[in-house]
């Protein structure tokens, strides 16, 4: 491409909402920690793969349980979301807080990465009696 000659209509995405194809034999719940695989297919967060990549909170719920890679889509919001805290040493506190927390499920964070089997879920924002809140997507 060459530089501009003239004014330009550039394309624009708010970058907070989007929608992702759905991995094959899943369910994603609305409220979900919603995490992409390592073939770029939103799935629900879990600890089973350190290379997901959390990607924000699902805006619906998706049954893809009987499709294929792609066949369903879900709507995906980032930002900062209170999930619910892990437990014993993984627990979050205070002390975390701009700390990088890791994904247990879809609903639930840790202060641990599970000796590497955890994905980073965010980075955590603030802590309160119902749970850790994250800068998540």
């Amino acid at each position: 491409m060459t530089a501009l000659t003239a004014d330009r209509a550039t394309p624009q995405r708010d970058g907070l909402d989007r929608a992702l194809p759905v991995a094959a034999a899943v369910t994603i719940h609305a409220g979900a920690l919603v995490v992409v695989n390592a073939s770029g297919y939103a799935q629900p967060g879990d600890a089973t793969a350190a290379t997901h990549v959390a990607i924000g909170r699902a805006e619906e719920r998706i049954d893809n349980a009987a499709g294929s890679d792609g066949d369903a889509t879900v709507r995906v919001q980032r930002g900062i979301f209170r999930w619910a805290n892990s437990a014993a040493a993984d627990a979050i506190d205070r002390s975390h807080i701009g700390s990088p927390c890791y994904v247990v499920d879809d609903q639930t964070v840790a202060a641990t990465d599970g000796t590497g089997a955890r994905s980073a879920a965010g980075t955590v924002f603030d802590v309160d009696a119902q749970g850790v809140w994250v800068v998540t997507g």
